[in-house]
């Protein structure tokens, strides 16, 4: 996930070395095979070697929905569903889409910057269910008929950072390129953007989570629907989590590209 105005791969690059942490996602746990859907992209990040640098979800056999931010490294993508990223992990290839009207460098400063694109495998992935996307302002009908409101709870599931912690130097995390999950609370919603809360006894995103899903529900109230992609927050990942809404217009029209909407 960039923050504010650090890149993901940034972070990735200078927190790999750290020592490890009890938790990635932040406040999470491991993902094991609750989330078989959740993927990494995966790519060679300078000095640090392959990375598992963003994340993101199928959402059909041949189709894995990300964040245009993270398309940084060109046209051809590589993507792993293991919960484990390794160098013996397996590796599907695939074409890099970015939504045509994508700002590079912006960083959800304006409503108007779709950060969302697909990856298209060249070989569909077999043994894994696709998670949902959400119907028409989906969000919208919620937030008017008053369920969605500061309990509603919401699924983050990534490959990202563990939670700051100080130490000598300042702030540091870890990159544990392992598939985790936690649960939010809803904080609000923007035109484009679904605001999620990460403090207290929350959980949420950092630093290569973007990308990644926000599924509607948490626990046993969790479901396959995907409200929104990560893709920014709190420069120590200890506030919110900003998640660029799957329902609107915007994002209908690019994903009808490439999948069938409901």
């Amino acid at each position: 996930m960039r923050k504010l105005s650090v890149l993901c791969l940034a972070g990735c690059t200078a927190l790999v070395m750290q020592a490890p942490s009890a938790v990635a996602i932040t406040n999470g746990q491991p993902d094991g095979a609750r989330h078989p859907a959740v993927g990494a992209l995966v790519g060679a990040i300078g000095a640090a070697g392959n990375l598992a640098y963003c994340s993101g979800t199928l959402i059909s056999p041949t189709v894995f929905l990300t964040a245009a931010h993270c398309g940084f490294l060109g046209a051809t993508a590589h993507v792993t569903f293991d919960e484990v990223y390794t160098a013996t992990s397996t590796v599907y290839s695939g074409t890099f889409h970015a939504h045509p009207e994508f700002k590079s460098g912006s960083n959800a400063k304006s409503t108007n910057n779709p950060d969302i694109a697909v990856v298209v495998l060249d070989a569909p992935v077999s043994g894994v269910t696709p998670a949902k996307l959400p119907t028409a302002g989906l969000l919208d009908q919620m937030k008017a008929a008053g369920t969605l409101k500061g309990d509603t709870g919401f699924t983050s599931v990534g490959y990202g950072d563990a939670g700051y912690t100080n130490g000598p130097g300042g702030q540091t995390t870890t990159h544990l390129q392992a598939r985790y999950f936690a649960a939010g609370l809803f904080n609000s919603l923007g035109t484009a953007y679904l605001h999620l809360t990460q403090n207290g006894d929350n959980g949420g995103t950092c630093s290569g989570d973007s990308g990644g899903p926000n599924f509607l529900g948490a626990g046993a109230d969790e479901t396959p629907v995907i409200a929104g992609t990560t893709i920014t927050g709190d420069t120590y990942c200890k506030s919110t989590n900003v998640d660029f809404r799957l329902d609107t217009p915007a994002a209908r029209a690019f994903l009808g590209d490439f999948v069938s909407l409901p």
